[in-house]
C-alpha cells in the first residue's frame, strides 16, 4: 500500500486489532492503538481511552488526530458469548471516534469498519448462502446493521470515505489469549486423548456437516490495508475470508491423527461446565509434557467452542467483490488450522 503518514486503530489489542497493528508495523505506518487499557510491549503506540467518553476521545487525540490518514475500527462494546450486544453502546463508541476524526484530522481519507459474520444470522439457518455483502437484512438487526448504517449516514457528502471487512472465524496464534479457535480445539484434544483414545465431536450431527469457514488474521490485515489504500474500494462492506469452505467432518480426523486417536463421531455436549472440571487434568498435561505454565483459561475459551460447535447451519460468505477489487489472497483453511496446530506444539503450548 502507499503508506499513510499515520492510522489510528480502536480496538488495538483484540483479536483483530492486534493483528492490524502488527501488519501496520511491517509496512512502516505510523499507528496509534485506542485501547480501554493500557498494554505495554505491543506493535506501535498505544493510548488508553473509554471510546464511550465523548470528551475523553476528543482531548486524548486532539494532537494525534492533526496528521492522521486512516482510522481503523475493530472495537466492540463489553459482550458475551452467545448473548446480545449492546447496540447503542457500540454506535456511540463508533460515533464518537468518527466524528472527532471527521472534526479534527483534516487529512483523513479513510474509515474501515470490522464487521463480521454476524451480519448474515447464520446460525438462524435463514440467510442465503454462500452471503453477498448486498443481500437483504436478516430480521435479527444487530450493532453491525446499526453501526454501518450510521456511517454511511454520517459520510454522505464527506472528504473521505468508508469501507467495512466482514471476516468470519479469525484464526491466528496468539500464545497466552484463550478465546481463539485453534488452541481451544488443541486444548480439548489433548484433555480427550488424556481420558480416551477417541476424539468425539462436541457438537450434532447437523454441526458436524454443515460447511463453515474461517479468516486467517494476517490475511484480514493485508485486505484491510488493500481496501484501504487507494484501491476500487469505496463506501461499500466486503466478505473476507480464507476464500473456501469445509466442515467439521472433514477436519475432525485431521485434528484426531494430530493427536494420535481415532476419530470420533458428533456426540452434542457442553463443552463450557465440564471443561471446568478439568483444570486439574490440563496441569498434569503441562507437567507430564513440560508444557509452558499456562492455566487452562489462558489456553481454550470453552463457551466460544461452544457457540460455534451449536452452529446448524451453513456458515459460508462469497468473497467476489473483495477479488474484485483486486485483493488476490486464499488460503487454503484445513491446512492453515494443522499449520497453527503445530506451531502451539513448537512453542510448547499444547502437547
Amino acid at each position: 500500500m502507499s503508506a499513510p503518514p499515520k492510522a489510528i486503530v480502536a480496538g488495538a489489542t483484540g483479536h483483530v486489532g492486534s493483528g492490524l497493528m502488527e501488519q501496520l508495523a511491517r509496512e512502516g505506518v505510523a499507528a496509534l492503538g485506542v485501547t480501554r487499557s493500557a498494554r505495554p510491549g505491543t506493535a506501535n503506540a498505544h493510548v488508553a481511552i473509554d471510546l464511550l467518553d465523548r470528551g475523553a476521545v476528543r482531548a486524548a487525540l486532539a494532537d494525534a488526530l492533526a496528521d492522521v490518514t486512516h482510522v481503523f475500527y475493530c472495537a466492540r462494546a463489553p459482550f458475551r458469548d452467545g448473548g446480545g450486544e449492546d447496540v447503542a453502546e457500540n454506535v456511540a463508541m463508533l460515533r464518537n471516534l468518527v466524528e472527532s476524526a471527521d472534526d479534527m484530522a483534516p487529512l483523513l481519507s479513510d474509515v474501515h469498519i470490522v464487521e463480521g459474520g454476524k451480519w448474515y444470522d447464520f446460525a438462524s439457518g435463514s440467510a442465503a448462502t454462500p452471503a453477498r455483502e448486498d443481500q437483504p437484512l436478516p430480521a435479527a438487526r444487530n450493532f453491525y446493521h446499526a453501526q454501518q448504517e450510521w456511517l454511511q449516514d454520517f459520510q454522505s457528502g464527506k472528504r473521505w470515505r468508508w469501507t467495512a471487512s466482514r471476516p468470519s472465524y479469525v484464526c491466528a496464534v496468539r500464545p497466552g489469549h484463550g478465546r481463539n479457535l485453534v488452541s481451544t480445539l488443541g486444548a480439548y484434544a489433548a484433555i480427550r486423548r488424556e481420558e480416551s483414545t477417541v476424539l468425539d465431536f462436541p457438537g450434532d450431527g447437523a454441526a458436524f456437516h454443515a460447511l463453515t469457514e474461517v479468516t486467517e488474521r494476517n490475511l484480514l490485515g493485508r485486505s484491510i490495508l488493500h481496501l484501504t489504500s487507494g484501491s476500487r474500494a469505496r463506501n461499500a462492506a466486503f466478505n473476507v475470508t480464507n476464500g473456501d469452505h469445509f466442515t467439521w467432518a472433514e477436519f475432525w480426523p485431521r485434528l484426531a491423527a494430530r493427536f494420535g486417536m481415532t476419530p470420533g463421531e458428533p456426540r452434542a455436549r457442553a463443552l463450557a461446565p465440564w471443561m471446568t472440571e478439568k483444570a486439574g487434568l490440563w496441569t498434569d498435561i503441562v507437567r507430564k509434557s513440560s508444557l509452558q505454565q499456562l492455566p487452562l483459561d489462558a489456553v481454550a475459551h470453552f463457551p466460544f467452542a461452544d457457540f460455534l460447535f451449536g452452529q446448524k447451519h451453513d456458515v459460508a460468505s462469497n468473497t467476489d467483490r473483495l477479488h474484485d477489487a483486486g485483493f488476490p489472497d486464499r488460503i487454503d483453511s484445513l491446512a492453515m488450522l494443522e499449520a497453527m496446530l503445530d506451531e502451539y506444539r513448537a512453542l510448547r503450548i499444547l502437547p
